[in-house]
């Protein structure tokens, strides 16, 4: 059996291309600390610490905060889910973009020949830049939602930037799995554990609603509805996710 590798800080920080000071920050806020001692007493970071330090730094490069980050880890995040969905938005990216290009190089080839695009081809190549037919959550919200609420949650979303595809895609079906975890555990919900997930929940509404109450109401009615499709998880019982609405609406007014 081979003994596990370990990593004093200067070492990590040179491999991550962090400085020591701000590991040593992060371990200061307990965002990411050593787990292991040596017989001496110093300090080392485990392989798991390396995990958890490549979820951070990838998190980070979305565009979250430090404080965004601790909760989402703290919250459970599966790093192959992560690397999964990152897969598939990429995929959807490049199919999105071929897409545009053929379009934008029919274009460029009437014009090249002195011709006028007709008025489809243009319509085309505004419906790729928009992205039409993009995977997630959306399709699913479009069933209950009307095209303007559609249209506010887009504008919300380009105003995120690199980080909304994170929150809705990922971190926000996340979110309502770990509830279900802490529901199926028996968890208090006025608990801490299970306020931190609710408010997260929350948070990430107003964020894509912008403030606006009955449009956070109906993105809820629509998970209430199509619990399914809006969590990521196709085969989730509705049965089960009725009883989480329930145990989160308790968890609010726990928290009122």
């Amino acid at each position: 059996m081979t003994s596990e590798q370990t990593w004093k800080v200067g070492p990590l920080a040179e491999a991550s291309g962090l400085t020591v000071r701000t590991l040593h920050h992060w371990d200061h806020i307990g965002l990411l600390s050593p787990s292991r001692r040596t017989p001496s007493g110093h300090r080392e970071y485990t392989e798991q610490d390396v995990v958890r330090l490549y979820l951070v730094l990838a998190l980070r490069r979305l565009g979250l905060g430090l404080e965004t980050v601790a909760t989402c880890l703290d919250a459970g995040i599966d790093p192959l889910r992560l690397v999964g969905e990152h897969l598939v938005g990429i995929d959807a990216a490049l199919a999105s973009l071929t897409a545009l290009r053929e379009r934008l190089a029919h274009i460029h080839g009437e014009l090249a020949a002195e011709r006028t695009p007709d008025t489809a081809a243009l319509i085309r190549v505004l419906q790729a830049m928009r992205g039409a037919g993009t995977p997630g959550t959306e399709p699913a919200l479009r069933r209950h939602l009307d095209d303007d609420q559609i249209d506010a949650l887009r504008d919300h979303a380009a105003a995120l930037g690199p980080a909304a595809h994170y929150y809705l895609d990922i971190e926000w079906p996340q979110l309502y799995r770990r509830a279900e975890a802490l529901r199926r555990a028996g968890a208090d919900p006025a608990g801490q554990e299970v306020q931190r997930v609710v408010r997260r929940i929350d948070e990430l509404g107003a964020l894509f609603s912008g403030g606006d109450r009955a449009l956070s109401g109906a993105v809820r009615g629509a998970w209430r509805e199509d619990p399914a499709a809006v969590s990521g998880q196709s085969d989730a019982p509705a049965d089960q996710w009725r009883d989480l609405a329930d145990f989160l609406d308790l968890a609010r007014r726990g928290d009122a």
